[in-house]
Parts: C-alpha cells; structure tokens; sequence
C-alpha cells in the first residue's frame, strides 16, 4: 500500500510540473440597464477608467463612470445588440487605434475600422488613444512655416509646424473649405495630413473624400469619420484617435497636418455622454470637466527636438524632428464667443483665423477677418523683415478703412482727404485681393481653384501698399491668385469696356 501511495503521490507531483495550462482571472459584469448608447453594469471588480469593456459580438464600451457597485460605459458603435442581462467583460486594455503607412488613402471609423470598402488596413501597428503631450523639454522651437497657399492666411495669419490654429466662425463661413483647400495644397510638400470629421452629415464627408480623391491629395491624407448618424461616444474618440494616428508619423520624424472638423460637435457629443452619465452638470449643462476636453487634445500638438527624436526608440533611424500642426474648425452658435465648449481652446491656441459673416455676406471668400485675427509666428525673426512689414501695413490700411466707414457713411467718400481716399481705395482692393477661388468651390463657382506661393502673396500686397496698382479698378483684384492676374484681369475689364 506505501509503495501505492508513492506511486500516486509521484504521478500527482509530475503532473503538476508537467502542467502548461494558463490561468487567467478574468473580470466579468453584468448588464442592469442600457439605453442611449450608455449601458449601466454591475459586477466589475477592478475596472478602471477609460477601460475597454468587451460587450460580445465585436461590441465595444468605454468605461467612464466608476461607482461603488455600479459601472457607466459608452458604447462604442450600434447599441442595439446590448441588451439587459447580457454578460460584459474587461478587457484590462484602454483603446488603441490601428497607426503607420497603410492608412494613408483609407477612410476609417474612430476605432481604425475602414469604411471606403477596400478592405481592411494592413498594420499591426496599435497606439493609444489617449497619450501625455510631450513636455517642454522635448519640444523644439517654431521656426518653419506651413505653406497653406492661401494669401489671407499665409500673409496675414501663418502658422507654424508643431502649432495650432482655430478656424472660427459662424455657419456657412467657410471654415471647412479652408481646411481641405489647405489639405489638397499640401500635394507638393511633405505633410502628411489628417482629417477628422465630427458629426458631419455623410454626405457632406462623402463629397469631401470625392474632392480630396479628384485633386490627387488622397495620396497624403488619411480621412477619420464620426459621422452624425454615429453614436456620441464615436465622436468622442474620434479627435483623440485621428491625433493618435499623427504621433506615430511625428515620431517617425515626419511632418503631419491634423485637421479637427469641428470640435464644437465634439463638445456637444461629450455634454451628451455626460447627461446620460448623469454626471453633475454647469453652465449650459456641460460638466465641469470640460475645460480638460480640448486641452489634452491640443496641446498633443507639437514639434520634437532632434536630440529627442534620436533617442526615442530603436526602431527610429531618422533624426529629423517630427511635428503635428493642427487646424481646428470651430463653429459659433449666434456669435457666442462664452460658450464653455468653445472657451476650452482659446488658452492653447498659437493662431486664429476669424471668419466673418460681413465679409461672406458680400460674397468675399474666404471671409477673413486680418484685423479680428492674430498669429504668434507674425514676428520678423520668423517670417521675415519684409513678410512683416508688408502684413503690419495691410492691417493698418484695413484699420483706417474701418476708422473711416461711418464717416463715408454720413458725409460720404467726397468729404476725406487726399490721404484718407487714398487709404479707403487701397484697402479695398486689398480686400478683394484677399480673395481666391478654391478647389473645393470650383464645382459651383467654374473658376479653377488657385494656390498662390507665399512670396508672390507678400509681393502682391507690397505692390498695392505701395500705390504700383492704383489706377487699376478695385474689381480686378477680386477672385484672383497673383497680383500679375490682377493686372490681366484689368486689362481684359478694360479692353470689353
């Protein structure tokens, strides 16, 4: 019987050696309420926040309200297959988005998924969603301007690579023309450029992959859809991951051109989840963490020291200092300039470009405002001894103009000086001249879209400025790209007249 006993406890001893199994402690909920896109779960132990929660049939949530016994999750995509009882699982792993070379020409959803039908992305490569922005230490000084090739901005308000400029304005502005004119512009340069759509109407996301698609300049873009048909908690993710999808390229040492589509929507999808989340709310019901919403995101935008890039990672044989520039589009419900979904931005912004509804009202696009407008990188140690006086001067010819309106207005133009009519016509053909067509426009206005070189922009305002085109009309300037188009077009005006 010992020699038995021996026997089993050896079999017994050598089994548990031979064992190769893996244990796994898996942390499973269950359902108790979902509606909304929110699901309520009761169950999970040890979740933490921003988890990636796993709801069966390649439906995914967020987990975003922790509670003693009871855990709030966004989901992630078409809510309808979650029901009450139904078994929820953590993932212990935060969202992750698919990032290198082969998303450049594909459309895809917030979470990588591709929604062009060519098939799905061929990476393994996954970053996180969410990522510290690079300290001070790391970030290199703005010296290299981004070539828009559109004169109002180029001249008037530049931005830098690693920097971040807001579009602004009321609807029907043009805010988004500028943002895929500048994309398609970007056909001869090395940016790799990056659109999110926000809550934009398919169609309008279609016609806009169209554009890109008809200029070439798919070739360099990769297009982020949350569209408005898509769940609040998708738009939500969506600027987080389009960032995300940049930083792989910036830190490569390649430069990269975000375009954000608009966060306005992207506030207004965040206020939802957190009503639903019944979250405390403050003024006009966003939570009280709204101020973190853009700030996180914005300040990812960056440009990296050459030391740093060196050393980042092995598999990074450039040193060239990467860079993420962003464009980000916001829309002004009623000219409300306090709304906390738009203040959120203004303390992280190195540029911005406001657009006008005067100025669009009198068909004179793109409706910038040069004197509402202000850059950080309009300094001559950065753009130049030249680009700065002649962009100092066209501000102070517009001011005058305005100076001047109601006195034009009550006494009319025949009242003022020499001097002063000399400043209302010049600063009106300035204005004109601010204009160009757009690629993005061409279908509707038959006028083939232009971009204008930044050294032909500064020689055509330093020529009106200096009075070489005053007895031409102030028509002439108007929808063109150089200044040698201008006197062209002056001559054809002339020659029917």
């Amino acid at each position: 019987m010992a020699v038995r006993g021996q026997e089993i406890v050896s079999l017994i001893r050598r089994q548990i050696e031979e064992f190769g199994g893996d244990l796994s402690l898996v942390d499973v909920g269950t359902v108790l309420q979902v509606g909304d896109g929110i699901a309520s779960i009761q169950g999970l132990q040890s979740v933490r926040s921003n988890e990636l929660l796993d709801f069966g049939n390649e439906v995914l949530g967020l987990a975003m309200n922790l509670e003693s016994d009871v855990v709030g999750a966004a989901i992630l995509g078409d809510p309808t297959g979650v029901k009450e009882g139904d078994r929820v699982r953590a993932t212990g792993q935060i969202i992750e988005v698919p990032v290198g070379d082969a998303l450049v020409g594909r459309v895809v959803d917030p979470l990588g998924r591709p929604l062009d039908g060519k098939g799905p992305v061929a990476t393994d490569r996954t970053m996180p969603v969410e990522r510290t922005a690079p300290n001070v230490v790391v970030r290199k000084s703005v010296d290299t301007p981004v070539q828009t090739g559109i004169k109002a901005i180029d001249a008037m308000i530049p931005i830098g690579r690693g920097q971040r400029e807001l579009i602004i304005g009321d609807r029907s502005t043009g805010k988004s023309a500028i943002a895929i004119d500048t994309i398609i512009n970007q056909r001869e340069t090395d940016l790799i450029c990056i659109y999110v759509a926000i809550g934009q109407k398919q169609g309008k996301v279609s016609q806009v992959v169209g554009i890109l698609e008809e200029y070439g300049a798919m070739d360099h873009t990769i297009v982020v859809n949350a569209g408005s048909a898509d769940s609040a908690p998708l738009q939500f993710i969506a600027p987080y991951a389009g960032c995300a999808m940049g930083e792989a390229f910036m830190e490569e040492g390649k430069d990269v051109l975000i375009v954000y589509d608009d966060l306005t929507k992207h506030a207004w999808a965040y206020r939802q989840m957190s009503l639903l989340l019944r979250r405390p709310a403050g003024r006009e019901a966003y939570p009280g963490d709204v101020f973190y919403l853009h700030s996180r995101l914005l300040e990812r935008a960056a440009r990296l020291d050459d030391e740093f890039m060196g050393a980042l990672q092995e598999r990074i044989t450039s040193t060239k200092s990467g860079s993420i520039t962003s464009f980000q589009a916001i829309y002004v419900p009623a000219d409300d300039y306090t709304d906390p979904g738009i203040v959120t931005t203004f303390g992280h912004l190195d540029a911005v470009v406001s657009l006008e509804r005067a100025l669009a009202a009198q068909a004179l696009y793109p409706a910038v405002d040069p004197l509402a407008s202000f850059a950080r990188i309009l300094e001559p140690r950065i753009v130049g001894e030249e680009h700065y006086r002649v962009a100092r001067g066209v501000q102070q010819v517009l001011q005058r103009y305005r100076d001047l309106q109601d006195i034009i207005a009550i006494l009319g133009i025949e009242e003022l000086s020499d001097d002063d009519r000399q400043a209302v016509f010049r600063a009106r053909k300035i204005q004109r001249f601010l204009t160009q067509p757009f690629f993005v426009a061409e279908t509707f206005t038959n006028q083939p879209g232009k971009y204008v070189a930044l050294r032909d922009t500064v020689r055509g305002f330093a020529e009106i400025l200096d009075g070489q085109h005053d007895d031409l009309p102030e028509q002439a300037f108007y929808m063109v790209g150089t200044i040698e188009e201008a006197v062209e077009k002056a001559a054809e005006m002339q020659a029917i007249a």
